[in-house]
Order: structure tokens, then C-alpha cells, then sequence
């Protein structure tokens, strides 16, 4: 068997045999329909896209409400498209790893067209306009990473390509970003038409990170001339061009070379995954959990697809907000760091592994239900007790899900602000709360920094997991060892008062003690990790 178009129809029968839900809606039809009025083009052909909204595109296509397909654009790694995409004719093995030892394999065919976003590739840019010329198409969605929105650095200094962009104007762009806007630029020349412009992607308010750099570029191309005046009021007219907020949340790990054994055994041939000259790793399929949320607001100035059908809930800007801090202030993303800094110290590979241990399971569930669960605002679509509910008893502790805290450490120090900082602002604004009364939280930023230390609980050195800040947060440390020894950690206290890391300054307002405290014995000797937990949770 293979993973083609021909081999899905050659072999029906063998793979239906050996477990896969095949595509039923007709392909051709729907390709054909696809090409000539396109309605959904989608930036970022990475796994997260074709786990999900790929998958609820493909049900809602057998279930003939859909009509159309998705096109697939790849602007970062063009690799994607040439050594995965094309040789499997767009389609994926979908792997769901459910929570009770089973995993339902799927094909999904719902991409029926995939594209590079290169301005030097005449054949595929031309395609990409004729894409943006259609009157029919309703959305442009993006999965490129909070990175791919960014249009200056750190200091507020714009991006060399970006500026090159700038004033090359939109015939030719280089930049990812410069690229969909003068594909923009030629939706407006042909009608002036509407669209939605929709970040898919897991960051806050992802939908004005996308508008600013739009409308960066827009301003820039006319203030020089480089683009008719009136594309500038055209992509701030919401009217015309919308970017509406979403929140999405799904846990799509690397491809897993268990996954790829069991696949292999079936008899499918051709899956070998590959890894670009970007470092990019792809394979012919993705393996995700089962569990998934999309929440888009409602904006679609030229209809949208009726992905509320398929389980995708459009809701207003409000709403989103709400779903979104709910999940990345207290829901999931807090404990999903907890684990992860404490699963580096303590050697674990897995996080579900992790939720096998009672120490770290309380430590999670009271961060969740008691830390931060009385300052959520319920956003009324989804129940904040159940969602953390689902997460501590069925998503986490999930053991097929091959997720690791290393890659969750990843940009630890990004993150400490909007997962902790926003709960421990929330109780300095409440009468009835006190931040004194926030026990754990403390020791997670206590346990950030004894992992800086880059050693384990057993005594042995270890990776830190990338970070843009790692070598500026890790000379805070440098000077302490695993010793109990009194240790003069005043040196921690320029690191502790930055807002930009916790959200708040600690000291200010009385936490830096505290952590420092759990700090000391944190880092007191070899299996002080493990015993430190244990005192302050059990």
C-alpha cells in the first residue's frame, strides 16, 4: 500500500482492513471546485494544521457540507511541500492517541492543492495570485508561529528583511510576511475584495499581531509610493479585511518513531520521514491527542466556512479573550510548564509519565483548581473546572501522547508572564484574595531557577531546552552549586524584579522571599528537588 491518491484507491479495501477511515466525499469533484473558486487558503503546513483543521475539513467534506477544499502554503521551509507534501499527493496519516490504548488512524485528503510562497517562482506566485483574485475566497488562515508575525526585534528595530521589503515595494517581496501582503495588495487591485485574515496561531490576541504587520507594510509600500494610497485604508477597513482573535489548542507532537513502527507494520510503504536543510523534521503522517479546541471570533467580511459544524465555535472577540486567558493563564499552559521544569530536573522523558507521580500530579492539580481557578472568568462556551478537568485526567497523563517537557521548556522565560504573572495580577486586584496565599506558584519560579542551574536532581549536567534569554537568566545563577552551604542570593534579586519575565516585579509585591526560599532548598544537594516538592505538597 501506499499513501497516494492511487494507492488510497487501488487498496481500499486493505487499508480499510487494516483500520484506516478513508476519505468519502469525491476527491476529483472537490479538487476540481477547489481550483477554479477557492474559499480557504491556508500559511503553514505544519503538523498542527494537518492534525486539525485539516481532519474537521475532511468531516465536514464527507458529510457534504463542505464543497471545497484547503490550499496549503508553505513560506518558511519550502522542503515541506517538495519532499512531503507532493510525493504523498497532499495527503496525511492522521495518528489521534487516545487516552484508552487505542489510536485511530486516519487518511486525510482534504488539501487539495499545495503551494510555495516564493515571489522568484513565477509558476507558483502566479498561482498564489490567481488564489487571491477569486472573489470566492473567504479566509486566509495562518499556523507560522508567534515569530512569523514579527516585523522588528527585541529592541524595537525593524527586521532587516522587513525593512529590504519595505522599500522594495510589493512586485517581489522576500519576506514571509511581505510576501502575503502583496498577495493582499493583489486582492485589492482586482475589486478591492473582502477577506478574512485569520491567525490560527497559539499566541494572545493573535489576530492583531497579524493586522499590525499588514498594516505596517501597507503604510510603509504607501507612503513611498510603492502601492496605490488606497490599499492603507483598504486593509484597516474591517469592513474589507478582517483579523479576527482565535484560540486553538490541540497537543500535536514530533512525528513519533513508535507511531512510525506501528504504521510501517501495516503495510504502508514510502513513510520514511525526512528532515530539511532548514532542520525541518516531516513525515507522511502527524500524531496528536484526541482533544481539541478552536475558537474563532466571528468576522468574516466575505462568508466563512461553516466550520462550526465540524466542532469549530465562532463567538465574538469578547468571548475569545476570555477562552484564551482561561487556558493560557490557569487551564493548561501553567501546568504544562510546572511539568515541564520539574521533569527536566527530575529525568523524566514523557509528561505523562509525570502524572504518575503524586507529588507532581498535586502539585499541577492545586496550580490549577486552587491557585488559579478562582480568578478565571468564565467565558461561558467552555466550563473552566471541566477543561482542567480534561487536561489532569485525560490529556496529560495520556500515555501515547510522546511529549516531553524538554520541548515544553522551550522559551521557558517567554512564557512565566502570561502563565503565572496574570493570576498573581488578578489577586492584587481582588479584595477577597491575598498573593501571600499563593503557595505553589512561587515554586515553580523557584524551580525555573534551579533548573538554570542546568543540573539534575541525581547531579548531572543536562540541556537546557532553547531560550532566547538562556545565557542572560543562567549568569544569575552561575555562581551557585548544589551545596548546603548559606548562599548570599542576593544576586537574584535584579532577575526576580523583572516584570518582563515574571509579569510582576517579586520583590514589590513580597514573592521574592518566598522563592528564594524554595530556591535554597531546592538547590541544597543531590535529591533536593524531589524532597522539597514533597514537604511543600504532601
Amino acid at each position: 500500500m501506499e499513501l497516494t491518491l492511487n494507492g488510497i484507491m487501488n487498496d481500499r479495501q486493505a487499508f480499510e482492513a487494516a483500520g484506516y477511515k478513508l476519505p468519502t466525499f469525491d476527491y476529483e469533484k472537490v479538487a476540481a471546485k477547489t481550483k477554479a473558486e477557492p474559499t480557504w487558503i491556508h500559511f503553514g503546513a505544519g503538523n498542527i494544521f494537518r492534525a486539525f483543521q485539516c481532519n474537521v475539513a475532511q468531516n465536514l467534506l464527507n458529510e457534504g457540507i463542505l464543497d471545497t477544499g484547503i490550499i496549503a502554503v508553505e513560506g518558511f521551509d519550502y522542503e515541506i511541500i517538495e519532499k512531503m507534501y507532493r510525493p504523498h499527493d497532499n495527503l496525511t496519516i492522521l495518528a489521534t492517541l487516545k487516552a484508552d490504548n487505542t489510536v485511530e488512524k486516519t487518511i486525510v485528503a482534504s488539501i487539495t492543492e499545495s503551494l510555495i510562497l516564493d515571489s522568484e517562482n513565477d509558476v507558483e506566485y502566479t498561482r498564489l495570485k490567481e488564489i487571491f483574485a477569486a472573489p470566492s475566497l473567504q479566509m486566509a488562515s495562518f499556523t507560522i508561529t508567534e515569530k512569523g508575525y514579527a516585523i522588528t526585534d527585541p529592541k524595537g528595530n525593524t527586521l532587516p528583511a522587513i525593512e529590504a521589503d519595505f522599500g522594495k515595494g510589493p512586485e517581489k517581496p522576500a519576506s514571509y510576511l511581505g510576501k502575503v501582503v502583496s498577495l493582499l495588495y493583489h486582492r485589492y487591485l482586482n475589486g478591492k475584495l473582502p477577506i478574512a485574515m485569520v491567525s490560527m496561531d497559539n499566541c494572545s490576541h493573535n489576530g492583531d499581531k497579524l493586522a499590525a504587520a499588514v498594516t505596517a507594510f501597507a503604510d510603509a509600500w504607501c507612503k513611498t509610493g510603492l502601492a496605490e494610497e488606497g490599499f492603507a485604508d483598504y486593509v484597516k477597513d474591517t469592513n474589507l479585511v478582517s483579523f479576527p482573535w482565535s484560540m486553538i489548542d490541540k497537543i500535536t507532537p514530533r512525528p513519533d518513531a513508535k507511531v512510525e513502527a506501528m504504521l510501517n507494520q501495516d503495510g504502508i510503504s514510502g513513510l520514511d520521514p525526512a528532515i530539511t536543510s532548514k532542520n525541518t523534521y516531516v513525515a507522511p503522517f502527524v500524531n496528536a491527542e484526541e482533544c481539541e479546541y478552536l475558537v474563532i471570533e466571528d468576522h468574516f467580511p466575505n462568508g466563512k466556512p461553516a466550520l462550526e459544524k465540524g466542532g469549530v465555535i465562532y463567538t465574538d472577540r469578547e468571548t475569545v479573550d476570555k477562552v484564551e486567558k482561561m487556558k493560557v493563564c490557569t487551564c493548561l499552559n501553567p501546568l504544562h510548564t510546572t511539568l515541564a521544569v520539574y521533569g527536566c530536573l527530575l529525568g523524566y522523558e514523557l509528561i505523562s509519565e509525570e502524572m504518575k507521580n503524586p507529588v507532581l500530579r498535586k502539585l499541577v492539580q492545586t496550580i490549577g483548581y486552587v491557585e488559579g481557578l478562582p480568578v478565571v472568568v468564565n467565558p461561558g462556551i467552555l466550563n473552566p473546572k471541566e477543561f482542567i478537568d480534561t487536561v489532569v485526567n485525560v490529556r496529560i497523563p495520556n500515555p501515547f501522547m510522546p511529549d516531553t517537557p524538554q520541548r515544553i521548556a522551550v522559551d521557558t522565560s517567554q512564557k512565566l508572564a502570561i502563565r503565572f504573572g496574570e493570576t498573581i495580577k488578578a489577586y492584587q486586584k481582588r479584595d477577597d484574595l491575598n498573593v501571600a496565599d499563593l503557595k505553589l506558584i512561587p515554586l515553580v519560579f523557584a524551580g525555573w531557577l534551579r533548573y538554570l542551574m542546568a543540573i539534575d536532581d541525581n547531579g548531572k549536567a543536562f540541556t537546557l531546552s532553547p531560550d532566547p534569554l538562556l545565557d542572560a537568566a543562567c549568569a544569575y545563577v552561575a555562581e551557585y552549586s548544589l551545596s548546603n552551604e548559606p548562599k548570599d542570593l542576593s544576586g537574584l534579586d535584579p532577575l526576580l524584579s523583572n516584570e518582563k519575565i515574571f509579569g510582576v516585579n517579586l520583590i514589590e509585591i513580597g514573592m521574592a522571599d518566598l522563592v528564594k526560599t524554595y530556591f535554597t532548598e531546592l538547590s541544597s544537594g543531590v535529591g533536593a528537588v524531589a524532597a522539597t516538592l514533597e514537604k511543600y505538597i504532601l
